[in-house]
This record gives structure tokens, C-alpha cells and sequence, in this order.
């Protein structure tokens, strides 16, 4: 019998808020600080009811303009967030993340919507904006990964290329790690929203191969090019 999925109601939403809460049990047990948990838990009930909201009229849009301003929003942002792990001054780094997740983030979108899917027009929102969520993200983190590693190598006393090789490699094992247990430990969520909605799962593996192929070179690039432009500030 083929199973359908229900609207989720708000009651029903809520539980989903008990192995939450196990969570916060245990971090008081154990004399751990529970500020941060909350704060990460306020914000994301926040951040997605009113992006929810958001996105109901960004979908309806068919500007190229306002499409292309909400991305480079959200590149700047993700410029600013990945630069929270590393202990030097935002302003000196901010343009090295910038380009960084600029340039990696650009380039796979444009390979992905108009290689892979041939979205047309190539400002639909609601297939640019998911996408572009997706690359600027793995590019945000592994900026702030490389970042933070090569600059502790760097503070370590360690060379240019020495610190920029350990920081890359550092910065793509969760992207690997991602690739080899795909489909045998994990169904990624793109692959499992889709089966959840009755896409056939020859499809939506399809989609979530063009999805890890994405993220992980989306990530690779971005650390590549952000440890380039810190190359003039590192001993050797």
C-alpha cells in the first residue's frame, strides 16, 4: 500500500520537540552550558517561520533584479557567518570569503541550472533559491573550516603551502565523508523529501547525485580560493 503523507499540524509539530528537550536534560545533568543550545533552537523556529513567510512572495517574483540582489544577500551573509571560528578581525578576511563563496558559488550554480536542469528562465526562484541555499552553504562552511585551520597552522608556525594543505584537507572530510555514506548510512534530504513526496526513487537519486556533486565541489573551489587570498598573509 502506497503510504501519503499529512499536512503536519502544529500540535504534532510540537513533539517532534521531545528528544529536543532530552537534549537540554542531558547538558544540565552534565553542567554544560545550555545558552548556546537555546539560542541555535529560538533562532531556527525564527529564522523558518518567517522564511516561510518570505518565501511565499520571493517564489511569486519574476525579477531577474530582485533574484540576483536576495543572492548576493545571502552571499554576503554566508561571507560573514563563515568567518565566526576564525580569531582575526572580520573586516581583513571578509573580502577573501567573499570572493571566495562569490566565485565557487556562481560558477556551480551556472554548471548546475544551466547544464544539468536548463532553467529557463534562469531566475526561477523556486529552483534558483533552494539550489543556491545549498552551494552558498557548503561553501560558508568550508571556508570557515579551512580558514580556522590555516590560521592555527599558520599561528603554529607553519609555512604557506604546509598550512594551506592541511586546512584544504581538513575542510573536505565532511564533504567526503558525506559522498562515501550516502545512500548506505544516510539518504541525504533532498533525495528523502522527494521519496516522501512520491517522486520515483530512480529520480530522486538522479537529483541528489547532481546535489553531492554540487556541495562538494562548490566547497572544494571556495576553499581553494580563500586560501589563495590568504596566501600574503602567511610566513612563507
Amino acid at each position: 500500500m502506497e503510504q501519503t503523507l499529512s499536512n503536519i499540524s502544529l500540535t504534532r509539530l510540537a513533539l517532534a520537540f521531545i528528544p529536543v528537550f532530552a537534549v537540554f536534560l542531558i547538558l544540565a545533568r552534565w553542567s554544560l552550558p545550555q545558552k548556546p543550545s537555546w539560542h541555535a533552537i529560538i533562532r531556527m523556529l525564527v529564522q523558518l517561520l518567517l522564511v516561510g513567510y518570505a518565501l511565499s512572495y520571493v517564489f511569486s517574483s519574476d525579477s531577474p533584479w530582485f533574484i540576483a540582489l536576495l543572492l548576493l544577500v545571502m552571499i554576503l551573509l554566508s561571507s560573514w557567518i563563515a568567518l565566526n571560528n576564525i580569531e582575526l578581525p572580520h573586516t581583513i578576511l571578509f573580502k577573501n570569503a567573499f570572493l571566495a563563496i562569490l566565485l565557487s558559488g556562481t560558477f556551480t550554480l551556472w554548471v548546475i541550472t544551466q547544464g544539468v536542469l536548463s532553467l529557463d528562465p534562469w531566475y526561477s526562484a523556486e529552483i534558483i533559491i533552494p539550489l543556491a541555499g545549498m552551494v552558498f552553504a557548503s561553501g560558508m562552511n568550508s571556508v570557515s573550516l579551512c580558514g580556522e585551520r590555516f590560521y592555527a597552522e599558520t599561528k603554529r608556525g607553519e609555512n604557506y603551502l604546509t598550512a594551506r594543505n592541511i586546512a584544504f584537507k581538513a575542510s573536505m572530510i565532511p564533504n567526503i565523508n558525506a559522498l562515501l555514506a550516502v545512500g548506505i548510512v544516510s539518504l541525504p534530504g533532498m533525495m528523502t523529501g522527494q521519496i516522501l513526496a512520491g517522486v520515483s526513487p530512480f529520480i530522486a537519486a538522479r537529483y541528489q547525485i547532481m546535489v553531492m556533486c554540487m556541495v562538494f565541489a562548490s566547497a572544494g573551489i571556495a576553499s581553494a580560493i580563500f586560501l589563495r587570498l590568504s596566501k600574503q598573509k602567511a610566513p612563507g
